[in-house]
């Protein structure tokens, strides 16, 4: 009978083990760390050293706040996952704070931030998660890595936004399953999403974009100074695409500029009405990774059902791609007017040996006064322009497109370099840098979000050295006037 007792005791405490809730805050407006959260509940989170470990779901209520500022670790187990009612102020020191999986192949399930949450994240690493929901509108992270999330807590992307004018800015978001930031179709979110390294996410290779966005209302999306760049493997994967689904008054307002696009399906794509965008100084190269032109492949592709769509384009570099621009249905650009002129500037765009600039699939006539539709190649004449271009003159159906005069002589590739110049890379131990825009420090970061080297930076020209071992590094120039921006390091 002991024996039995015994037993019965055991299957009985696993029992409430698995039905465990895990730790709720008591929300009476109290500000809480990990380490007394570790105090009130270690069957939750256990703390050794600087080390933590969250082994069931832990929720911080309404009224009340996390706040990290630590250099800590977290590993969290398996289908676990942290929600955020009330306030997170996770802002540890530049060394900063790593989030990831307890055990090696499993996955947590991720963060999710409530409507009534306000969340300010900095400095920190998380991998190996659910990815971040975020129902709030008082959204901030800023110098965090993002890497190799799943469908968890968030289903539409590695960070999926809901509402509001969320900033992210500064961060490395990589190799995710998902999309790198989304927004649902029918969530108005104007978020500002600048400065950030973006590479190689929606691994699943699904139809969606690397970002993949919505409708914004009356406030405006800033996406600014990013590289976006596509993994060639993954052939269905998109650059930026910003969709009105909804119609009904809905609105786009959108501002695409600085951008580095490259090595996606397609560059920049745009669908649905009441849209007013500016799409400005970006290098959208070489996103042509399905090869399939009836299905995509354009630097810019524009599609309406009305004619309530206004995008002016200004200063892009748009080379490599199956298509340059390309308007469907009642898609509308404006390339550049006798007032203010376009100064876009075209190359090596097209695909089955004929080569597409601008193809005007609409009845709608486009002004596209002072381009270069072709880089390197010396026009005499509007005939040799209009080789490049589909319009009126090979369609009578087709709206015309005017593009006289055209000019490459005034443009060059510096236009477009968004900045910081630094060179040579991939490096070995010494790295220059242009620093023309005031940048005030130069931060190098390895794969895990870690700093291992931190450099102060002059006005100008600036030599640093440095001893890494052979791998993908990430340089953040940070600013106290300006707005930081985030860059891949090869090192040798």
């Amino acid at each position: 009978m002991k024996r039995n007792y015994v037993f019965y005791l055991l299957a009985l405490f696993a029992s409430a083990n698995i039905f465990a809730q895990g730790y709720t805050s008591p929300n009476t407006g109290d500000t809480y760390t990990l380490n007394d959260i570790a105090l009130a509940d270690s069957s939750t989170l256990v703390k050794n050293g600087t080390s933590y470990t969250l082994l069931q779901d832990l929720t911080i209520a309404e009224n009340d706040a996390l706040e990290v500022t630590e250099s800590i670790s977290l590993a969290i187990a398996e289908g676990v996952r942290i929600t955020i009612d009330g306030t997170l102020n996770w802002n540890p020191p530049t060394t900063g704070a790593t989030v990831d999986a307890l055990t090696a192949g499993t996955t947590y399930d991720g963060f999710w931030f409530g409507q009534t949450s306000n969340i300010n994240i900095t400095n920190s690493s998380f991998i190996n998660g659910g990815g971040f929901k975020v129902t709030t509108a008082n959204f901030y992270m800023e110098n965090c890595t993002v890497m190799y999330m799943v469908s968890g807590a968030s289903t539409g992307a590695a960070i999926s936004l809901s509402r509001g004018a969320p900033v992210i800015e500064n961060n490395l978001i990589m190799y995710n399953d998902l999309p790198a930031i989304a927004s649902g179709a029918n969530q108005t979110v104007s978020a500002t999403i600048r400065g950030n390294y973006i590479e190689g996410n929606t691994k699943s290779n699904q139809n969606r974009p690397q970002l993949n966005l919505s409708i914004t209302g009356t406030d405006t999306l800033r996406v600014i100074n990013n590289d976006i760049i596509g993994d060639v493997t993954l052939d269905k994967v998109g650059g930026i695409a910003i969709s009105n689904f909804i119609g009904d008054g809905a609105e786009i307002r959108a501002i695409i500029q600085g951008n580095t696009i490259e090595n996606n399906r397609y560059g920049i794509t745009i669908s649905g009405s009441n849209v007013n965008a500016l799409i400005k100084n970006n290098t959208i190269e070489n996103n042509n990774t399905q090869g399939l032109p009836n299905l995509g492949g354009s630097g810019i592709s524009l599609q309406s059902n009305d004619d309530t769509q206004t995008v002016v384009a200004r200063n892009n570099h748009i080379k490599g791609n199956l298509w340059g621009v390309t308007l469907l249905a009642k898609g509308r650009i404006d390339l550049g007017t006798a007032d203010d002129y376009g100064h876009n500037t075209f190359s090596e765009n097209g695909n089955n040996n004929t080569s597409y600039s601008l193809y005007n699939n609409t009845t709608n006539n486009i002004t596209a006064i002072y381009n270069c539709w072709e880089e390197g190649v010396s026009f005499d004449t509007a005939a040799d322009v209009d080789q490049y271009i589909v319009h009126a003159n090979d369609d009578a159906s087709l709206g015309t497109v005017t593009f006289e005069p055209f000019d490459c002589a005034s443009m060059s590739i510096d236009t477009y370099t968004t900045q910081v110049n630094f060179y040579p890379n991939p490096s070995q131990d010494v790295l220059t840098i242009e620093n023309t825009q005031g940048f005030d420090t130069a931060a190098i970061y390895n794969l895990n979000g870690q700093l291992v080297a931190s450099y102060n930076l002059n006005e100008g020209t600036n030599t640093i050295r440095f001893a890494l071992t052979t791998g993908v590094y990430f340089i953040k120039f940070n600013s106290t006037k300006n707005k930081g921006i985030t860059k891949k390091l090869l090192v040798q």
